[in-house]
């Protein structure tokens, strides 16, 4: 009786073995296929409150660049990528990535969500939906489910609570240093979002966040700690360096850690990291030179801490929503659209910037305001997860990212 096409590959060795063939010549190279895929990683880092992606890559060869952002504008002191954009003088060891090939930006990105708020462009960005409070689990989950129908996929994430993005049906560990992963507060995020369009109550939260970054930055001079005091363009160096480098030395340690767990056989192959702290409406250079920098640490400790798994593993770093391109009256920004994200890692095939770049003419801006998004988040996470982690592509349209089939994937990162 002949065997049926769509018999699986343990079905037909079983058929190879009762006809005397040769099990090494069928199994040897499915097999090696097998455990090179799961060698595979992946992993998501959220960057919470909206990180200003003109910080995080400052496009300061585009002509409006420095007349749209005064004060904040980077000059020599961002670290060059190619004739329009630079990285953030915190990301030093991204840049050393970037240099090597392997990590890229992808400026003008954003998630379908237009709506500006934290509360609702999160959910969008974790659930993968193409609107707000449509789903109830994380398309990371969801990725994993899809997975473990074929093989043995484990996923942990960073922090006392798993994100919205890795919860769902499959069962997944979290672990938690204790209130070292993240030392900025949450609640003036919320605040500024349930506020931002009262017309008393709004300015007053953003002078009062300006008046307790002041604070804090005169507490840190005297105590030779805390944030890095503002000090030319882009907020450069100053008083609390030590309290920077201490912020460093923890994250760096943190994404060590995470890089333990996934290094160990049989570890998880798929891992999510919240980062808060992201929200500058105020106080932005000292911020983010500070928030950057752990950022930076992270990202540092877990390519180091991997080792030899560096080449199997890619990390996506994303936010709910960019910033305004022009700074407020606070020394900041406030929300957006269009932001950056990064993509890094040892699998990563070396290049320049990932989609398109809609320059910060006046004509080009969104709503006459912000970075407009030219590539949707939506697609750079389906190209990874179709290229690196062998999702299949009905099931990225359909399921993982619900109703997307419009959005294509972006193909040849890795």
């Amino acid at each position: 009786m002949n065997a049926p096409l769509n018999m699986s590959r343990r079905g037909l060795l079983a058929t190879a073995a009762g006809f005397g063939l040769s099990l090494q010549l069928l199994a040897v190279p499915a097999i090696a296929a097998d455990a090179a895929l799961n060698k595979k990683k992946v992993i998501v880092v959220i960057c919470r409150g909206g990180m200003d992606g003109l910080s995080v890559a400052p496009p300061v060869g585009d002509s409006e660049y420095h007349g749209l952002r005064g004060a904040l504008a980077f000059g020599s002191d961002a670290l060059p990528l190619d004739s329009t954009f630079a990285l953030h003088p915190q990301l030093t060891a991204v840049h050393a990535m970037a240099q090597a090939g392997e990590a890229r930006i992808v400026p003008a990105v954003a998630t379908p969500d237009r709506a500006r708020s934290h509360f609702e462009a999160q959910d969008v960005l974790e659930t993968g939906a193409p609107g707000v409070y449509s789903t109830t689990s994380g398309w990371l989950n969801r990725t994993v489910e899809t997975l473990s129908a074929h093989r043995k996929v484990d996923a942990i994430s960073i922090g006392p609570t798993a994100p919205l993005l890795l919860r769902g049906k499959v069962q997944t560990a979290s672990w938690s240093p204790g209130r070292g992963v993240d030392a900025e507060a949450r609640l003036p995020t919320l605040l500024q979002d349930l506020y931002r369009d009262d017309p008393l109550l709004g300015p007053a939260l953003a002078r009062g966040l300006a008046t307790e970054t002041m604070a804090k930055d005169a507490t840190a001079g005297l105590q030779g700690g805390g944030t890095m005091m503002a000090g030319g363009k882009g907020g450069g160096g100053g008083g609390g360096a030590q309290g920077v480098q201490a912020g460093r030395d923890a994250a760096k340690t943190l994404g060590q850690s995470l890089a333990g767990f996934m290094r160990e056989p049989g570890g998880p192959t798929v891992a999510a990291i919240s980062l808060d702290g992201f929200d500058s409406h105020a106080g932005q250079a000292n911020l983010l030179t500070q928030r950057l920098a752990y950022l930076d640490a992270v990202l540092d400790g877990v390519h180091q801490g991997l080792g030899p798994e560096w080449k199997n593993t890619v990390v996506l770093v994303a936010t709910e929503f960019g910033r305004t391109a022009r700074a407020n009256g606070t020394g900041g920004t406030d929300h957006g659209t269009g932001s950056t994200a990064l993509i890094l890692g040892g699998a990563l095939k070396p290049g320049g910037i990932v989609g398109d770049w809609p320059t910060l003419k006046q004509n080009a801006l969104f709503e006459n305001r912000d970075v407009a998004p030219t590539l949707d988040m939506r697609g750079l996470f389906k190209g990874v997860l179709a290229e690196h982690m062998a999702v299949d592509h009905a099931a990225l349209d359909n399921t993982v990212f619900p109703s997307s089939s419009a959005v294509k994937p972006v193909l040849g990162l890795v």
